[in-house]
């Protein structure tokens, strides 16, 4: 065993943490809302998903102190519970 995690090593995998950031694994290409790519400095990123970071598009923590909630317990969220407020 080659000590990766299941799948195979190009393989992209994305993980909602629950009440956290999207943690993205794998070669995944970021872009920005012009189609510009973003600059990813290593191999796993976390993605803020509640909208609070300094630093977007990256996690900063700020769910932590900002009472974030991603909704189910399998990490899926709602347009309202992510802050968009729709």
């Amino acid at each position: 065993m080659t000590g990766e995690p299941r799948g195979h090593a190009e393989e992209v995998v994305v993980t909602a943490c629950p009440d956290g950031p999207l943690l993205v694994r794998g070669p995944a290409r970021l872009v920005d809302r012009e189609g510009n790519e973003i600059e990813r400095h290593r191999a796993t990123v976390a993605l803020c998903r509640c909208g609070g970071t300094a630093i977007p598009p990256w996690c900063d923590g700020t769910h932590k102190v900002n009472g974030y909630r991603s909704g189910d317990d399998d990490g899926r969220s709602t347009a309202r519970e992510a802050g968009t407020g729709a």
